[in-house]
């Protein structure tokens, strides 16, 4: 549990009066990774950069959804960076959507 709090430490200092509404100055996250499934396995992670014309919500589906043609048992994809593509006026040409996407290597 020491362990948990010292990652927690770089939010305290910025944010040292921070508590949650019962009072408590701790919170546990729920686990979003998938344990189970997880023992003694390895993850690739990698990059993507989708576009769009519309969103980046798009952007995003569209970097997965083309991934997921070539790569199989993708695990988490997690949006590091949006931005936008200009033209020389300043318009928005796109909307790009820049993704670590992790997936198990297989046996």
């Amino acid at each position: 549990m020491q362990d948990v709090l010292e990652d927690f430490a770089p939010f305290r200092r910025r944010y040292p009066d921070a508590t949650l509404a019962s009072g408590r100055r701790t919170c546990v996250l729920p686990n979003t990774e998938r344990e189970d499934d997880m023992s003694e396995s390895v993850y690739k992670v990698i990059e993507l950069i989708g576009t769009s014309q519309e969103s980046w919500e798009k952007a995003a589906g569209a970097a997965l959804e083309r991934a997921g043609k070539s790569l199989r048992d993708l695990r988490v994809a997690e949006v590091v960076k949006l931005d936008l593509q200009l033209d020389a006026k300043g318009k928005v040409e796109a909307y790009r959507a820049k993704l670590n996407v992790s997936f198990k290597f297989e046996d």
